[in-house]
């Protein structure tokens, strides 16, 4: 019987680094090559935000002219936006009495993107006179620079004297848990300019309520509308448990079911 050829210790080695060098060599082309095609794929990436951009500024200047013709419906509405804002669950948290007060008094508020739309946009409040500032229109304003950080500016309130909301404070609960009366208020939103990169408050108006702020004005209509329309929660007390009067008429209807069964069986007997 005819014994393989021994191999030397050797050569096996080098066969084995020459198939590792081999293996390297083509992992480093693999990559180069997925290098290429990634750089393709981010050429088409920016292609695309490049075309994306133009269609967002073509369609804000058609927008223009219905968001003009809203505002002047919504005029017709009294206090409108109030509700709008106090409907809304995220506004709503930032008001206290005094800013429900104060904003009876908003007539129009309008969102206006810059015109290449991603350097910014200002958030325009309108309001008629009132008792607690002098100014008819207050107005925010976010920046994104050429290097990408964010900035904001406002308008300074003008406060009447004693009407200042940003610094009514209730020193009678000072160490005590801050009610919805005493909490900051709505308007000192307008001087905040510490992280203008995430002011929620400004995306939440310019993203979810302008587009559509007709549905969080009938939010509390369709609340009551949709209300109360029977179920188990009718059922509870205030504790959250079930009315005890129906639980014993429940219970006396069952225990007549089950005697009226028993006297049909001894009957039947």
């Amino acid at each position: 019987m005819a014994t393989a050829p021994k191999v030397s210790k050797t050569d096996g080695k080098n066969n084995h680094d020459a198939a590792d060098e081999q293996a390297d060599k083509e992992q480093q082309e693999a990559i180069e090559q997925i290098d290429e095609v990634q750089n393709e794929i981010d050429k088409l990436n920016e292609n695309a935000s490049e075309e994306i951009l133009k269609v967002e500024q073509k369609y804000n200047t058609l927008r223009q002219p219905y968001f003009k013709k809203r505002s002047d419906l919504i005029a017709k509405i009294p206090n409108f936006w109030v509700t709008a804002f106090v409907n809304h669950p995220q506004v709503s948290a930032l008001l206290n009495e005094d800013d429900e007060e104060a904003l009876q008094y908003l007539t129009k508020v309008e969102v206006q993107e810059f015109e290449d739309i991603k350097s910014g946009y200002r958030i325009n409040f309108y309001f008629d006179k009132n008792p607690y500032f002098t100014n008819e229109m207050l107005t925010k304003e976010f920046h994104l620079n050429d290097t990408g950080d964010p900035s904001s500016q406002s308008t300074p309130i003008k406060w009447n004297e004693g009407k200042d909301l940003t610094k009514k404070t209730n020193n009678g609960n000072k160490g005590k848990k801050r009610s919805h009366e005493d909490q900051e208020s709505f308007f000192s939103w307008f001087g905040d300019h510490g992280d203008a990169g995430a002011d929620e408050l400004g995306e939440v108006i310019k993203d979810d309520i302008w587009p559509n702020p007709l549905q969080y004005y009938l939010a509390s209509e369709i609340d009551e509308e949709t209300g109360g329309d029977g179920g188990e929660d009718d059922d509870l007390d205030d504790e959250g448990n079930f009315d005890e009067d129906e639980e014993g008429e429940e219970d006396g209807e069952e225990e007549a079911e089950v005697e009226g069964e028993e006297e049909d069986e001894e009957e039947e007997g």
